[in-house]
């Protein structure tokens, strides 16, 4: 589970998906990134996100308590909360 250490300043993330080059988005732009994704597999998700009710809380839960997450086999993402320096 990710530290809360790591969310008190900007959140930046590195995203990975396979071939494709590493991404830099904000927490917005992945949350849209994991809404879109989680849009499709609504009826395929894991146990503790059908529990939630909204699209928005279940990216959310997504993306505080994973770091993976595979939606078809051999398709996955992965992020990865980075500091960038200013």
């Amino acid at each position: 589970m990710p530290d809360s250490l790591m969310y008190q300043q900007e959140e930046n993330y590195v995203v990975l998906e396979p071939n494709q080059p590493e991404q830099f988005m904000t927490a917005a732009e992945l949350l849209k990134k994991l809404r879109e994704i989680l849009a499709k597999q609504q009826d395929n998700l894991p146990s503790d996100l059908q529990k939630l009710s909204s699209l928005d809380t279940q990216a959310q839960q997504l993306r505080d308590t994973y770091c993976e997450y595979e939606f078809t086999p051999g398709e996955f993402l992965q992020w990865y909360v980075v500091r960038l320096e200013k």
